[in-house]
C-alpha cells in the first residue's frame, strides 16, 4: 500500500491525503474495476502516440482535429502542450488546426529552438497553406520568449501573425490585478 501511495503522489495535483484516499478506495473496489483501471493505464502508454502533423496526442497517425476535413487548415494556433490545446478546444471558439510545440524556450534549462517543434512549424508554413498563425503561449517568461522568437522567425513569411490577448480576466477587478497584467491589458486594448 505504501508503494501505491508513493506512486499516486507522483501524479500532478495528488498529495499524500488524496493518494491515501485513492488507495483505500482501490482496496474496497471490485477486482474488475481495479483490473480495468490498470489495463487502461497500460494501454495509455502503449497506444497513445503523437500526431504526425500537429504533434498533439493521438490514438492514430493523425489526431482527430487534423483528420477532420471541416477544420480550417489555413488557421494554425501554436500552443505549448496538449493541455493548452484541450483548453482552447473546450472553449468551442476555434475551428482551425493546431501546432503543439511540446515545450517552451528556456535557456536557463538548456531548452533551445532545436529542442521544441519550431522547425516543424516553419516547415508547415512553407507549404503555403497557412494564412494565419495564432501564438497562444502563456505569459510567463518562457512563454513570452517563445512568442517573441516565433514572431521573429515567422515575419519573413507572407502570413498574418497574431498573439492571443492577455490582461484582466472576465469578472476580475482592476485593484487585484498585478502590474504586468495591467500593462498587458493596456497594451492589448482595442477600438470598440
Amino acid at each position: 500500500m505504501i508503494r501505491l501511495i508513493k506512486n499516486l503522489c507522483r501524479l500532478p495535483g495528488i498529495g499524500v491525503k488524496s493518494a491515501e484516499r485513492l488507495a483505500m478506495h482501490m482496496l474496497s473496489a471490485p477486482d474488475a474495476d481495479i483490473h480495468s483501471l490498470a489495463s487502461s493505464i497500460d494501454e495509455l502508454k502503449k497506444q497513445v502516440r503523437i500526431c504526425s502533423i500537429c504533434f498533439a496526442l493521438s490514438d492514430d497517425k493523425l489526431c482527430k482535429i487534423c483528420a477532420d476535413p471541416r477544420r480550417n487548415r489555413s488557421l494554425v494556433c501554436v500552443v505549448e502542450g496538449p493541455d493548452d490545446l484541450a483548453a482552447i478546444e473546450k472553449s468551442g471558439s476555434f475551428n482551425g488546426v493546431y501546432h503543439v510545440l511540446q515545450g517552451l524556450l528556456s535557456p536557463m534549462d538548456g531548452i533551445g529552438p532545436d529542442d521544441i517543434r519550431i522547425r516543424e512549424l516553419l516547415a508547415r508554413v512553407e507549404e503555403k497553406v497557412i494564412k494565419e498563425v495564432i501564438i497562444a503561449t502563456g505569459t510567463n517568461i518562457e512563454g513570452e520568449a517563445t512568442a517573441d522568437y516565433l514572431i521573429k522567425k515567422l515575419k519573413s513569411y507572407p502570413i498574418r501573425i497574431t498573439r492571443i490577448a492577455s490582461g484582466i480576466p472576465m469578472g476580475g477587478e482592476l485593484k487585484y490585478a498585478d502590474q504586468v497584467t495591467l500593462k498587458k491589458a493596456l497594451e492589448a486594448r482595442h477600438v470598440l
